[in-house]
C-alpha cells in the first residue's frame, strides 16, 4: 500500500494511509535487513524497503502491513 511520511507541527514523524484515511504518529522504528519496521500509535507495524537516512519529507513510499 502507498503511504505518505511527513512531519507534524510538533516535529513527530507521521504516516498517512490514504486508502484508510488514517493518520498516525510513529512511536518506534527499527531496522531489519534492508527493511525499516515502523510501529504506529494504533499498534500497526509497517515494513518499508530501502528507507533513506536522513529521510527527506514529505515522501510517498510503498509499505507492507506486517501486523496490527
Amino acid at each position: 500500500m502507498k503511504v505518505i511520511l511527513h512531519q507534524s507541527a510538533y516535529g513527530h514523524l507521521m504516516v498517512y494511509v490514504p486508502k484508510k484515511d488514517l493518520e498516525e504518529s510513529v512511536v518506534a522504528k527499527r531496522l531489519e535487513a534492508e527493511q525499516t519496521i515502523v510501529t504506529l500509535a494504533n499498534g500497526w507495524e509497517l515494513s518499508i524497503n530501502n528507507l533513506p537516512d536522513p529521510l527527506p519529507l514529505p515522501r510517498t513510499v510503498e509499505a507492507k502491513h506486517v501486523r496490527s
